[in-house]
This record gives C-alpha cells, structure tokens and sequence, in this order.
C-alpha cells in the first residue's frame, strides 16, 4: 500500500486512538499488518474498540473487512509472519469453514499494541450454519459439544449462526447466535446455567436491547469462557444504563468517525464473574459488510471476542 493521504489518515486515526487510552503505539507493530491486507483496506469497513477489565486496558483494538479470493486472510497472515501456526486446532479452523461453506467475507482484528489477534467469518444472509453443522468441522472446540445441551435448553442449538471468529492468541472461539431471547429472565436463566453470578441490573437492562449474543469458548476446557450480547445505538448516550468511565473517555475523545456510524455495545460476564463492557466505532462505515445491520435479529462481530 503506498503511502497515500488516505493511508497517511489511518495511521494517524490509529496513533491518536492509542494516545487516547496511553497504549504504547509503534509503526512497526501496525504496518506489517496494513501492508499485508493492502489489497483489501481501501474497500474495507474499518472499526475500532475499547473495553473494561483487565483484559482490555492495555491495547486498543482495530479491525478491518477482507472480501472471499483466490488466497484467505489466514494464509496472508501465515505468509506475512503475523501468525505462526504450532499445530493447534484453532490454526486449522478457518481453512476448514472455508473449504466447507460459503464466505461473504472475512474481518482481521488486530490490537494497537498487540498485533494480530482474531479473525472472524461472516456467512452470507442465505447461508447462515446452524451449531449442528459447525459441530461436523473436525478443529472445533470439544467444548461446544460438551455445552450442546445448555444450548438446547436456551434455544440456541436451532438458531442459525451468521458469524463466528477465531482469537489465536487466547485460542477460543466466539459463536454468535441471533434470534434467542435476551429479557431479563431469559438471561438470569443463561447466568445461572452456566454457573455465574447473578448479571448486575445495567447488564440485564442492556441485553434487553441486545440484537444478538455470542459465546466464547475454548480448546483446554469445557466451561464456556464468556457471554456476551450486542447491542447497536445510534447514540449511546440513548442507552438506558450509565456509562463507564472509560468508555466515557473513548465517546468524547475519538475524532474520526463515519458519518453514517453505528455504535456496537457489548457487555459480557466472563467465568471469574466478571462483568466486562466494551464499545465499537467505525472510522469508515458499510453498511452491506455488516451481518448485524442485514437483519434485526443477527449478531455478529464483525464483532468479539
């Protein structure tokens, strides 16, 4: 990618989101990642997030779309050094969805201090899996089998998955389900199946607004890592819960946003019991790359984690 004014923006929209949340930024850490998807950034959606909790203060994180070709985003990154497989079932997953199913496209994320991430698949609207049929790929969690029955019960097994992501760094999975119930009953349900404490009321009222929802999970252990659900706002200052102060901080400090933007909301409980939100902007906004907007009831992520 040459060093247009364009480029020249995005690395300085990224440099000011890390300043922004004091992350150590570095060039070196930031251009090998636009340099190997150089083909694909100038047409991508672009966002960028934040989160609460120890797993989210010390980075920032940015992501970005890549259309289906000849060549997949995960051996770009393989070519390019920016992953280096060991043998591990989650390096093997997504050449096996992609062999397997039809792709709408692909999402990279990558953190401002840590590089690169996750990645994630979004299927097209025809073309949505149900669990059943992810359950068939051979790299797979165990671990979702194992929660086949909690996903029965809570009306997920029959939903039909739009995305799902890869995180080679935690080496989980995030499953996103669209269409179950997200009142406030239905998630104290969830909390107390998956033997967590009880949601605090701002969760329970956020995920009442929730489009979607999504589970992550892993390769070493059969629990079920963390809960999430998504939440989109025009304005989040509309949502009907206060904000944390870091995301406060991220509302009032970003200044390069889309001007048909829409916020991504997230709030999730994780294993420890740990209540964790997290918040997404776009620095460039469209709309038909994102399964969320496609319909009322999907989820995503373009998002996750």
């Amino acid at each position: 990618m040459s060093e247009t004014s364009e480029l020249t923006e995005l690395y300085s929209a990224i440099e000011e989101s890390a300043r922004l949340f004091d992350v150590p930024y570095s060039h070196d850490t930031v251009s090998p990642i636009l340099t190997a998807y150089q083909d694909a950034i100038p047409n991508s959606s672009i966002a960028f997030r934040m989160g609460t909790g120890k797993r989210y203060s010390n980075d920032v994180d940015w992501r970005f779309t890549v259309p289906p070709g000849d060549v997949s985003p995960y051996d770009v990154a393989l070519s390019h050094g920016l992953i280096e497989s060991t043998g591990h079932p989650v390096f093997s997953l997504l050449p096996q969805v992609a062999e397997r199913h039809d792709v709408n496209f692909y999402g990279v994320d990558f953190g401002v201090a840590g590089g690169l991430k996750k990645m994630y698949v979004a299927f097209p609207a025809d073309g949505w899996l149900r669990l059943s049929t992810l359950l068939d790929l051979p790299s797979m969690p165990p671990s979702v089998a194992d929660n086949l029955d909690f996903f029965t019960r809570h009306g997920m097994a029959g939903q039909q998955i739009p995305t799902l992501s890869i995180d080679y760094r935690h080496r989980t999975v995030n499953l996103y389900f669209n269409g179950l119930p997200t009142d406030k009953d239905s998630v104290r349900s969830i909390f107390q199946d998956l033997q967590l404490p009880q949601p605090s009321e701002q969760l329970t009222t956020l995920s009442e607004r929730a489009i979607g929802a999504y589970a992550t999970l892993g390769w070493e252990s059969s629990k079920i890592e963390r809960f999430s659900f998504s939440i989109v706002a025009e304005n989040p200052a509309d949502l009907p819960v206060p904000m944390e102060p870091e995301i406060e901080k991220f509302l009032t400090g970003i200044r390069h946003r889309a001007a048909d933007d829409k916020f991504f909301y997230y709030a999730a409980a994780s294993s420890t019991g740990e209540e964790i939100y997290k918040i997404q902007s776009y620095y460039r906004f469209k709309p038909w790359l994102n399964p969320m907007l496609e319909s009322e009831s999907a989820a995503p992520d373009s998002r996750d984690d």
